[in-house]
């Protein structure tokens, strides 16, 4: 909104010209956001506790009882918070007309509505199943499956879409996958947006992580969008992706002021209706600008979280063995004797050493 409104000024004012620059409304956005999301923070924990919206914790078989049993009651579905930042930010800082731009809004929405009717039927409702894995799974694929059927077939897209770049090599390994592109581009949304959800679990864990990954998507957004930039470094150029560097830079905003709420010990958590969206939010960048595989080490916490969870189940069910102490694997840890702050923050180092070894990766290839 404030583009279009402040830009034109530009002509009877120079310093308006400032606008147009992504890094400036990058900033700008990342300072709103982390402001909305700081300022409504207190009357939204506040709501939540009057209206009894508190996170349970599982007493039947959850070895980590004792530690955690005091956070049950604290207010939960907290996400919506975070998107309310991201959304108002973009709206006044972002090029609302960018497809990219609503491309990754509607993700966000999407992800965020699922999440939030899950918690809701499980707090509101005392639901346990809330609204059922079968559910949310059926609503990632049908997210999945438009957006990869969009970007095959428009115009702006088509003739790009279906390359796979594989990190540290310059040429793309797969220039056709044809029809398939959308099952691939299913399976990065739905598979990131799931991992979030999986290291949500910990005091701050799941957005600290998040955070370090969307700062690291906002610069290969900007770099993605720029002529030059791109193809100095010899990546694939997507023309007005840049403007997805402002989004990126929301999200670390966002993400950021919820922190300071859900920093240990929390006064309010995520829920599915903050893991769910956010997840979705880097696996949408990561699609629209062709770095879908730098995820795999831009969001390497992620991947390996995901992976104990999969390990665990499958040697369980082969062996009847179980390879960590528990899964998802920051709970193996708690298990071992650390607290939760060391497993935080270590992770949150690991979330910046992979970041840093993702923008590497356009650089050395």
């Amino acid at each position: 909104m404030l583009y279009y409104l402040l830009y034109p000024l530009r002509e009877y004012a120079f310093g308006f010209n400032v606008v147009r620059y992504i890094t400036f409304r990058s900033a700008a956005a990342a300072v709103t956001s982390m402001f909305v999301s700081v300022a409504l923070g207190p009357w939204v924990i506040r709501k939540m506790h009057e209206l009894e919206i508190g996170q349970p914790v599982r007493r039947d078989w959850f070895p980590l009882f004792a530690q955690h049993k005091v956070k049950e009651g604290t207010p939960t579905m907290g996400g919506a918070l975070i998107l309310i930042a991201v959304l108002f930010s973009c709206a006044l800082w972002a090029d609302l007309l960018n497809r990219f731009v609503l491309l990754s809004l509607f993700t966000l929405l999407w992800l965020g509505a699922l999440g939030f009717a899950d918690d809701y039927l499980k707090v509101a409702k005392r639901s346990p199943r809330g609204l059922g894995a079968r559910i949310k799974f059926a609503g990632q694929i049908v997210l999945g499956a438009f957006i990869g059927f969009y970007l095959l077939h428009h115009p702006s897209t088509a003739r790009y879409a279906t390359e796979i770049s594989v990190p540290f090599y310059k040429n793309p390994v797969v220039a056709d996958l044809g029809i398939f592109y959308i099952a691939f581009a299913l399976l990065v949304l739905v598979g990131s947006s799931n991992a979030v959800n999986l290291t949500d679990g910990l005091d701050g864990l799941a957005v600290g992580c998040v955070i370090s990954a969307a700062l690291v998507y906002a610069v290969m957004s900007y770099v993605a969008g720029h002529a030059q930039f791109s193809a100095y470094l010899q990546i694939r150029h997507v023309p007005g992706s840049g403007e997805l560097a402002v989004f990126c830079a929301s999200v670390v905003g966002a993400g950021l002021g919820f922190l300071w709420y859900n920093a240990h010990p929390a006064d309010i958590f995520m829920g599915d209706t903050g893991s769910l969206a956010l997840g979705g939010a880097v696996g949408i960048v990561a699609i629209l600008i062709k770095r879908e595989l730098a995820l795999l080490l831009v969001g390497g916490v992620f991947v390996m979280e995901a992976a104990s969870v999969i390990l665990q189940v499958a040697s369980f069910k082969l062996t009847g063995r179980r390879i960590f102490r528990m899964s998802p694997l920051h709970h193996h840890f708690e298990m071992k004797g650390w607290s939760e702050n060391k497993v935080v923050v270590r992770f949150w180092i690991l979330a910046f050493i992979f970041g840093l070894i993702g923008l590497g990766a356009l650089k050395l290839q």
